[in-house]
């Protein structure tokens, strides 16, 4: 079984840091590398990366440090930001240092002396090249320059030309100390802007991370066998432990409940508003929260292991994968920095060579330097991803990987699964009637159907045993269920009964009618068989169940699958965007023409094995993009093969799931979520990209032409990251269907 590492990445400052890390990764051989600027998280194949240590220390190399393993980290108390943390100590240094440039009618004549200035810059230059100086140095002794390189480059530049002009007493047209400084400053704060946007894009992530912990009620016994009641953390919860939830209380862990109802909210997990009524034997969720009653239960999983961690886990791992539409950006991204650097050279030779003097000449190439920014074409995708799947986990659904969001743009066809997907799963009796001239009154003949199949599993014998529940059930001396045919049960008088599909009817003698019909009982020629041994409803058979006494038809019942109310909302959304709608099930015809006339499906393709959909489903992948919905067991070669594969969970499966994409409480409502999620983020970054490299285009020019001072020019670059962070953001709030 192929092993995960995950760490924690530190010290990443924008989006070409991530790509520096993950080449370098790549290069020494490392699978399945993903890593997500917006929260630092790392993760790759452990087999490929047989001595981690040298790894930890090459990451370390290029400027970055391994935090540690970050999949069961709980939220924690953060320190400062060491952005912020840079900028506040560079602030006052730089803030005096920009006073010169008043200093006359200040009457600061001090700040005006070249030492003064020297000596309040220092402390920036040395807390500059601490942080990108060190970044840059690294990076180009690995062959990887990063985005430091530039930022490193125009500051030492103008510190430099300065500390030559102090030294040399070349007079005031050789000190921009406030010019070095400002870019150091400003670049922390673009920074540090930058940092609280993507935790902005990180907002729906951290509000589930913060419900994994929690405090607990832990029952224990003592010597007396006395229950006990203490708190704990619910990270010391192990599976089979007892605890007790009050209402008002978060869920600890994923719970089976021993004793007590309650209401759970468990919009957190599911997307669902309204509280579930819980009872004994069902699930509770980890991280839900119980708005009434009061329960007892026992712990199904660890929190490293709950479906809450799981959830958390998907997205952290979609949020690190690339889509098609980020290769071309970090293909520019991968060689903007030596670019820029060659186009700096050139900026200085250009201006000094047509007529500007030297000092003009390298304040424009410094400020093409530092207006440069390829973080904004790194960070163009990762924002918009990271909005996209957190709101989309919120709502109850789950990306496995941002391929998925991507393809939704392009579906024009949705394919979907009958039982469990269109419908509820859940049978209910459609109509029965007594056969002709039978000695047996309607209620007899519902006590007998229910005596016999409240002893079976089948679906369909678990809907009549519940509609017809009764006390005064018969009393068998045997009863048993026949592969293939049915229940059977016999009476001490020695009475057989018999409920099942039409193969008990092979004893009946021929022509036999039913009360109140003149219409025969006719026998199918040997249709397929459902692995119970019912027919499915709907089936070519004239009905579902037989009811027999010792070889006499007593009558018949029908039983159908109720359709899911939001079936033909969602249906009707699909066609009113132009997509087409295909059922394409294993069940009979009629009863699959019967459900595609109440939801509004356009076509129908029935009675198909799980080989035959696979094959239909390459066939329609072939025509156009394709997203099927399944339940994801049955389905799953078929969900496998469309181009999105969407299944139909309840929470507590998410681990056993292949899909694409998971809706979580069998929330087929959320389908419209989805697919509108889906082409929403990628619009938003194809807005990014747009804004990421027309900002270059015309930025670079402008401050070649010196229309841009340096200082102007590192805060330009830091905001350019933070319109791209602020536009991913809007997807929070933004209709997308």
């Amino acid at each position: 079984m192929m092993e995960t590492v995950n760490w924690k990445i530190e010290g990443m400052s924008c989006a070409n840091c991530a790509l520096t890390i993950s080449r370098y990764l790549e290069k020494k051989g490392l699978k399945n590398v993903k890593l997500s600027l917006a929260s630092g998280d790392l993760s790759f194949d452990g087999s490929s990366a047989p001595d981690q240590q040298e790894i930890r220390k090459g990451i370390g190399d290029l400027g970055y440090t391994v935090a540690g393993e970050s999949a069961a980290q709980g939220p924690g108390k953060l320190p400062m930001n060491k952005h912020l943390r840079f900028l506040l100590f560079c602030l006052p240094f730089t803030a005096i240092l920009l006073l010169h440039m008043a200093g006359h009618r200040l009457s600061l004549h001090w700040l005006m002396i070249p030492w003064v200035q020297l000596l309040l810059c220092l402390p920036v230059y040395l807390a500059g090249m601490r942080f990108f100086g060190r970044s840059a140095i690294k990076s180009i002794l690995n062959g990887m320059p990063n985005m430091n390189v530039l930022i490193t480059a125009g500051a030492s530049a103008a510190f430099l030309y300065s500390l030559a002009g102090t030294v040399f007493g070349l007079g005031p047209d050789y000190l921009f100390y406030e010019t070095a400084a400002a870019i150091i400053t400003l670049v922390f704060l673009g920074y540090w802007l930058e940092d609280a946007s993507l935790q902005a894009t990180q907002k729906a992530l951290n509000g589930l991370a913060r419900s994994q912990k929690t405090m607990a009620n832990m029952i224990a016994f003592d010597e007396s066998h006395q229950e006990l009641i203490f708190p704990v953390e619910n990270t010391q919860l192990r599976s089979g432990d007892l605890i007790l939830i009050k209402s008002g209380e978060q869920v600890p862990a994923d719970c089976l409940i021993l004793w007590g109802e309650a209401g759970a909210d468990e919009a957190i997990i599911t997307g669902e508003s309204l509280p579930v009524n819980k009872q004994v034997k069902d699930h509770l969720i980890g991280g839900s929260l119980l708005v009434s009653g009061t329960v007892k239960a026992q712990v199904e999983a660890a929190a490293g292991d709950s479906v809450l961690s799981n959830i958390i886990r998907l997205v952290q791992q979609a949020q690190g994968e690339k889509p098609p539409v980020q290769q071309l950006a970090d293909k520019i991204s991968a060689i903007f920095v030596p670019i820029v650097l060659g186009l700096a050279v050139i900026c200085f030779l250009g201006n000094f060579i047509f007529g500007h003097a030297l000092t003009p000449s390298l304040m424009r190439a410094i400020a093409v330097l530092v207006i440069a920014c390829p973080c904004a074409m790194g960070l163009a995708t990762p924002a918009a991803i990271a909005v996209g799947l957190g709101r989309a986990a919120r709502q109850g659904i789950l990306f496995r990987n941002a391929k998925s969001l991507e393809s939704f743009k392009s579906i024009r066809q949705v394919v979907f699964d009958k039982t469990g997907t269109l419908t509820t799963g859940e049978f209910m009796i459609s109509g029965w009637q007594l056969a002709a001239g039978v000695p047996v009154t309607e209620d007899e003949f519902m006590q007998i159907a229910f005596s016999l199949e409240k002893y079976s599993n089948h679906p369909i014998a678990k809907c009549i045993a519940k509609k017809w529940k009764r006390k005064d059930e018969l009393r068998w001396m045997k009863v048993d269920e026949q592969k293939g045919m049915g229940m059977r049960g016999e009476t001490k008088a020695g009475d057989v009964f018999q409920a099942g599909s039409f193969k008990i009817l092979t004893a009946l003698p021929s022509g036999a009618t039913l009360q109140g019909s003149d219409t025969p009982v006719i026998l199918p020629a040997t249709p397929d068989d459902t692995p119970t041994g019912r027919t499915a409803p709907g089936a070519d058979t004239p009905h579902n169940v037989y009811i027999l006494r010792n070889g006499q038809l007593l009558g018949w019942i029908d039983v159908k699958d109720t359709i899911r109310p939001e079936a033909t909302e969602v249906v009707r959304y699909l066609r009113s965007k132009g997509i087409r709608t295909i059922l394409l099930s294993g069940d009979r015809d009629a009863a699959c023409r019967q459900l595609a006339l109440e939801a509004g499906i356009e076509e129908v393709i029935s009675e198909q094995t799980p080989e035959q959909k696979l094959e239909k489903i390459i066939q329609l992948n072939a025509q156009a993009p394709t997203a099927m919905v399944g339940d994801g067991i049955n389905d799953a070669p078929a969900l496998a093969k469309a181009t999105i594969g969407i299944s139909m969970s309840d929470a507590s499966q998410l681990a056993m799931q292949t899909a694409d994409v998971v809706l979580t409480n069998h929330g087929l409502k959320h389908l419209p979520t989805a697919l509108g999620l889906g082409r929403h983020t990628f619009l938003t970054i194809k807005q990014n990209l747009f804004w990421a490299f027309f900002y270059n285009i015309i930025a670079i020019p402008v401050a070649a032409f010196g229309l841009l001072t340096p200082a102007l020019a590192a805060l330009a670059m830091g905001l350019s990251d933070v319109v791209l962070a602020i536009n991913s953001v809007r997807l929070f709030v933004k209709k997308v269907v």
